[in-house]
């Protein structure tokens, strides 16, 4: 698997102009921002009304639980992906966390925040629409301080479709050319993502990050990826459980 991804990347590093877009170095400082699981879904429904008998639901109802693990659990491969992947490759300035999840009316949050149900409810309440006040004026308002903190040599990657303006309008207005996105998600689904980031993940490899501006947002569908190690797959398909 290692070698596999390692010779993709070079092929792609390979075609890259000199010139062209700039890609995430190891040199660079990055962080993080995950877009959120979708809580309009029955499996969030089950959960956010204690319907489903699970530890995690248990504790939403009553101490709360981490953000990050709400998110996995309700959207399971993709935001499973995603957190793994940013913990792995996440490298950011002095005070400023590694890792951010938007949210639909609380802004930018740490995955380890611990919410309730209530709370949960409470940052889930808007629409995830640019034109919404509810969603974008605390997601400026914190992307904000984040960028007020960076230095000339971070970077901001967002985990998220890049298809539509709900994350990359507002978030492009504060990070210009700072605010990048892995090129191989270009043409993928949200499950082929979730996987692909996993893989990299334990394989110690980071994907190809490029400048969200002026970036192909469509492409031809990439070769499906390997069978994930029977090991994994069964981990997986007990966590959704």
């Amino acid at each position: 698997m290692h070698t596999h991804l390692q010779a993709e990347r070079n092929e792609r590093r390979a075609s890259r102009s000199p010139s062209g877009p700039r890609a995430a170095t190891a040199a660079r400082a990055r962080v993080f921002l995950l877009s959120p699981a979708n809580l309009a879904g029955l499996r969030a429904k089950t959960i956010l009304e204690g319907t489903l008998r699970s530890p995690l639901v248990s504790r939403l109802h009553g101490e709360g639980a981490p953000l990050g693990e709400i998110f996995s659990f309700i959207s399971g491969l993709y935001f499973r992906g995603k957190l793994a992947y940013a913990r792995a490759f996440a490298a950011p300035p002095a005070g400023v966390p590694g890792i951010l999840v938007i949210t639909a009316s609380g802004g930018l949050m740490s995955p380890d925040k611990i919410l309730t149900v209530e709370q949960l409810r409470q940052v889930s309440s808007a629409a995830i629409d640019p034109s919404e006040p509810r969603y974008r004026l605390p997601l400026l308002r914190d992307a904000w301080r984040i960028r007020d903190r960076m230095d000339g040599d971070s970077d901001v990657v967002l985990l998220g479709s890049i298809a539509t303006p709900k994350y990359v309008e507002p978030l492009l207005s504060v990070f210009g050319e700072r605010l990048l996105f892995p090129s191989e998600f270009v043409g993928r689904g949200d499950m082929s993502r979730g996987g692909l980031m996993l893989r990299c993940q334990r394989a110690g490899i980071p994907l190809d990050c490029v400048p969200v501006s002026n970036a192909v947002l469509h492409g031809t569908r990439p070769a499906r990826l390997p069978k994930m190690p029977p090991s994994l797959a069964a981990r997986l398909a007990v966590d959704r459980l």
